[in-house]
Formats: C-alpha cells, structure tokens, sequence
C-alpha cells in the first residue's frame, strides 16, 4: 500500500489522506477509516487514480455526497475515492441538461428551477448527488429519475467508458443496472421541459417543505431505510408494529417518520444493523412481510 500511495502522490491526483473516518463524510455521521481516501481534483485525476488502483490490483469503493451509504465500524481496506468535488460540471442547453455525477441533486433540482426547467421537482429535499440518484433510481411525489434521464456515461475498471440509453439502464423501482454491473456513473443527460418558471420553483419549495414537516433532517440519517414492499409502504408497516422510537445505542427508528433511522448520539454502524434486522424480524412477525433494504450496506468487503 505504501507503493500505491506515493505513486498516488508522484501523480498529483488531489487530496490524499490515511485512515480517514468515513464517518466525516457519510450523511449518517457512521463509518470506520478508510485506510486511503481519495478526493481528485478533476475527472482526468479520479481516471488515473482508477488506473493506478487497478494496475495494482487494489480494491476501489467510490462514494459520492454520502447518503443512502451505512459504512463498517472497522472501515474499509483499499481505496475510498469520493468523487462529489471533482464530477460537479453542469452544462444546460435548451431542454437538454448535461451534469456530472458528483453535483447535489438538490442543488440540481433547485438551479434548473430557477431557469424554468421542469421535471425534477420530485427532487426538491432529495439528499446526494447525481450518481447516487441514476444508480438508485431515486424519486418521490410519484415520479423519479427513469422519467427523465435521457442516458448516463459509465465507467469501467478497465477504464473503458459506455454511454447507456433509458432503456438500457433497466430502470425499475429503485434499482438500475449498475447496482448488477461494477461501472461507475460519470456524468447524466436529461431531457427537461420548459414551463412556468414560477410555478416549477413553487413545486420544488412545497417539496422541500413536506420533507421538513414529515422527515427527520434535524438529526443524521441517510434517507429511506427500506424499500416499500408495494403495495404496502414501509414507514406505515414498522410505525404500525409499534417500533417509532425503538433505539439501540445511538441509532433509533425515527418518531418524526418510521422508515427513518436517525444518528442520535453516536451511533455505531453495528446499532443500525441491529435495528435493522429488528425491524425486519418484527414486520415479519406481525405482516408476513419481507422488508429489503434501500440503503447500501457496506461492510468491510475491499
């Protein structure tokens, strides 16, 4: 690993720094170091830091703003590449939006509002970025990202780039083909419709003001917990089981929204994996109902 870091080091990629606490940047405040962090200060440093890694055979994890992400206590062995610094273009022309996977969706959602584009109001209080939403799919208020992404670059270990159309990122609830395939989102197109700037800017406040109202964003949390086992929702399934509340150690199930699990105090991955398989053991017991996780559980697996 020493080789591997001051190469990493000879080819000036960006910010590098050992045994970083993932915890400092995951939303959920949870997570052991990183034995090496990298943060490239372009798209041209995060390709050769993939290169280098892979030339030297040495596992990768890429994290973008940190949400929707539950990392070990023990942290992760390898690289950790956070790429929300270095993959952050926009480039707006006409209806047609070109971003990278590193930009805020909020902030996304907000910009392209502002320039009377519709079609990600859904996103209004969504935390993470671009990448992190075209690989989960995400969405609210009945709509998501399938209904707007034109196509996605990906990229490869092998450093090999492929554009994929809608279709062929096999968009369903939740779920995209690079949760299957070991590429990386680099960077989005969608396909926006003009409309009433002050309308479209209206719909986004509203959202951001329901999340606030419904959500939990004054304590650290990374989104949904649970996929919602359609046609039930899952927030309703675990308040129903009287599990609102329901802490171990520093991790409880939200009072404000029961498919939240907050931080409230030092909280250990180890606690929302406890409360985790609680909630699922307790759904079952009560609903005969398989709950799947929505958040990516990253266990010390590089």
């Amino acid at each position: 690993m020493d080789r591997l870091i001051k190469e990493l080091q000879r080819a000036n990629i960006g910010q590098l720094k050992e045994q970083e606490p993932l915890a400092n940047h995951t939303t959920w405040k949870i997570g052991g170091p990183a034995r090496v962090l990298v943060i490239p200060k372009d798209i041209d440093s995060f390709i050769t830091t993939l290169k280098i890694t892979s030339e030297g055979k040495v596992p990768v994890f890429i994290i973008g703003r940190g949400s929707n992400l539950l990392i070990s206590d023990e942290g992760l062995e390898g690289v950790v590449i956070k790429i929300s610094d270095c993959l952050d273009h926009l480039e707006v022309n006409d209806e047609e939006v070109r971003v990278g996977a590193g930009f805020s969706l909020i902030k996304l959602a907000t910009i392209l509002s502002k320039q009377g584009l519709s079609g990600l109001e859904f996103a209004g209080g969504i935390p993470g970025s671009v990448g992190g939403a075209v690989f989960m799919n995400a969405g609210a208020h009945k709509s998501d990202i399938s209904k707007i992404l034109m196509k996605a670059r990906v990229l490869y270990p092998d450093g090999t780039t492929q554009w994929y159309s809608n279709e062929e990122m096999e968009f369903s609830y939740r779920t995209s083909r690079l949760q299957r395939d070991k590429g990386i989102c680099l960077e989005a197109v969608f396909q926006m419709k003009k409309g009433d700037r002050e309308e479209i800017v209206a719909e986004i406040q509203k959202n951001k003001e329901y999340r606030k109202k419904t959500q939990p964003w004054d304590y650290p949390c990374c989104g949904s917990v649970f996929r919602n086992p359609l046609p039930h929702h899952a927030g309703k399934l675990i308040e129903e089981a009287g599990l609102k509340g329901f802490t171990i150690g520093g991790a409880q199930v939200s009072t404000m929204h029961a498919n939240f699990i907050v931080n409230v105090g030092g909280a250990k991955a180890s606690d929302v994996l406890q409360l985790i398989d609680h909630i699922k053991a307790e759904v079952y017991r009560k609903f005969q109902v398989e709950m799947e996780t929505e958040v990516e559980l990253v266990k010390n697996r590089i």
